[in-house]
C-alpha cells in the first residue's frame, strides 16, 4: 500500500529535507514538490524554475525549492491525523497594549503628512501538541477557496497557511494581479456595506499598482472593485491585467512587492516604519510564494490540412504567486500566527485591533479545533 502525500511529506520532514505541498483555490488536487538535499537555493533574477518563498523585506533573498520530484494527489478528507490539546494564546494582554500604542504612533505619522497608509502586524503565539500535518489537513478541509500550503526547509523552518490573495500570475507575456483591502466578517449571504475608510484604502492599493505598472506593461486593464468572500471574511477586490513589454518578471515583482495591501504608501517610508517599530520580525509573512516559471504543456486540435499530427503542442511559461497572508510558523511546540491591518487617517485603534482578531480566526479556528 502506497503512502499518502501527508505520510510522505511527514517522512520528508523527519528526514530534514525540503518540501512544499499546496492546493490552488477551488481545486481538489494537492501538488507536492520534494527537494532531495538540504542545500539552500536562492532566487537571483527570477528566470529560475521551482517553488519560490520570498520574505516581506525585499532586501533579503527569496528561497527556491528545487523541483527534484513532483507528484499530485487528490485530497482525501478522512486521512487520519488526530487532533490534540491546545493552550490559550500566550500574553495576549500585553500584546494588545503594544499594538494599540503602535497604531496611535502610526496615526500621528499619518496626521503629520509623512505617511498616507501603513499596514501594522502582530503575532499570536500558542502552545500546541497537534502535528503540522494535522493542521495542514484542517486547512485543506476548511479553506477550499484559498491557496493552501505547507512549506519546509531545515535551514529556514516550517510555515503553512491559506491565503486568498494573488500576488502575480503570468502566462508567457500575459500577467494579472489584484488589489485586496477592507475586511468584514461574513454573516449570511448579504454583501457588506463598506465604510469610506475601507473604500479609500482599496483605492490607494489599486492606484499604487496602476502607477507602478503603467510604464512597464501594455494593455493595462483595471476592473471595477467588487466584494469577494474568503472563508469567513469579506474583502474588496480589484483585478489588474495586461501584457509585459520588455520588462522581465524581476522588474515587475520589484515594483509591486511589497504592495500597499501589506506595507503602505509611500512604500519605502511605510516599510521603514514597519521595520523600525513592529515588535517582531515578519520574516515570510506578507512576502509571496508559489510556482516560478513552470512549463505548461498545452495541446490544441490540428487543422484538417495537417493529418500527420493529431494536435499541435505549445509550451507556456507559467508563474503563479500568492501573497503570504493567513499564515503561521511552527517552532517546536509553538505556532506563531501572523495578522495585520491597514492604518489610515480614519483608523480607530480599537476597531483596528478587532479587525486583526477577525483575521486571526482563519488560522486560530484550525489550531483550536
Amino acid at each position: 500500500m502506497s503512502l499518502s502525500f501527508l505520510d510522505q511529506i511527514s517522512e520528508q520532514f523527519h528526514n530534514g529535507l525540503p518540501f512544499v505541498a499546496y492546493r490552488k483555490p477551488n481545486e481538489v488536487e494537492v501538488k507536492v514538490i520534494i527537494q532531495k538535499d538540504q542545500e539552500l537555493h536562492y532566487v537571483n533574477d527570477y528566470t529560475e524554475s521551482g517553488f519560490v518563498f520570498a520574505p516581506f523585506n525585499s532586501h533579503n533573498p527569496a528561497v527556491l525549492i528545487k523541483n527534484d520530484e513532483t507528484f499530485v494527489e487528490a485530497f482525501e478528507s478522512d486521512t487520519g491525523y488526530p487532533d490534540s490539546l491546545i493552550n490559550s494564546p500566550l500574553d495576549q494582554d500585553s500584546d494588545k497594549v503594544f499594538y494599540l500604542k503602535l497604531i496611535n504612533k502610526a496615526i500621528d505619522k499619518i496626521e503629520s503628512g509623512t505617511i498616507n497608509k501603513v499596514v501594522l502586524s502582530r503575532s499570536i503565539d500558542l502552545e500546541i501538541s497537534k502535528s503540522p500535518f494535522a493542521l495542514f489537513k484542517e486547512l485543506l478541509q476548511q479553506s477550499t477557496t484559498a491557496f493552501c500550503y505547507i512549506w519546509f526547509h531545515p535551514k529556514i523552518g516550517l510555515w503553512l497557511g491559506a491565503t486568498p490573495e494573488i500576488f502575480l500570475e503570468t502566462r508567457n507575456d500575459q500577467f494579472k494581479t489584484m488589489s485586496l483591502a477592507g475586511t468584514q466578517l461574513y454573516s449570511g449571504e448579504e454583501v457588506p456595506n463598506w465604510e469610506d475608510k475601507e473604500l479609500m484604502e482599496q483605492e490607494m492599493v489599486t492606484e499604487f499598482i496602476r502607477e507602478s505598472l503603467e510604464d512597464k506593461v501594455s494593455s493595462l486593464m483595471v476592473s471595477k472593485a467588487i466584494s469577494t468572500r474568503a472563508g469567513n471574511l469579506w474583502h474588496i477586490k480589484t483585478s489588474v491585467s495586461g501584457k509585459m513589454k520588455t520588462s522581465g518578471l524581476k522588474e515587475i515583482i520589484n515594483v509591486l512587492h511589497p504592495t500597499p495591501a501589506v506595507c503602505g504608501v509611500p512604500k519605502m517610508v511605510a516599510k521603514e516604519f514597519i521595520l523600525n517599530n513592529e515588535n517582531h520580525d515578519r520574516q515570510y509573512y506578507t512576502g509571496f510564494l508559489g510556482e516560478l516559471n513552470f512549463k505548461e504543456d498545452v495541446s490544441r486540435p490540428s487543422s484538417r490540412k495537417n493529418q500527420e499530427n493529431r494536435a499541435y503542442r505549445t509550451i507556456k511559461n507559467k508563474t503563479s504567486l500568492y501573497v503570504n497572508l493567513r499564515c503561521m510558523q511552527v517552532i517546536g511546540n509553538v505556532v506563531k500566527v501572523y495578522v495585520g491591518g491597514g492604518i489610515t487617517k480614519g483608523s480607530v485603534p480599537e476597531k483596528e485591533w478587532q479587525e486583526t482578531e477577525d483575521k486571526s480566526s482563519t488560522m486560530l479556528n484550525i489550531v483550536l479545533k
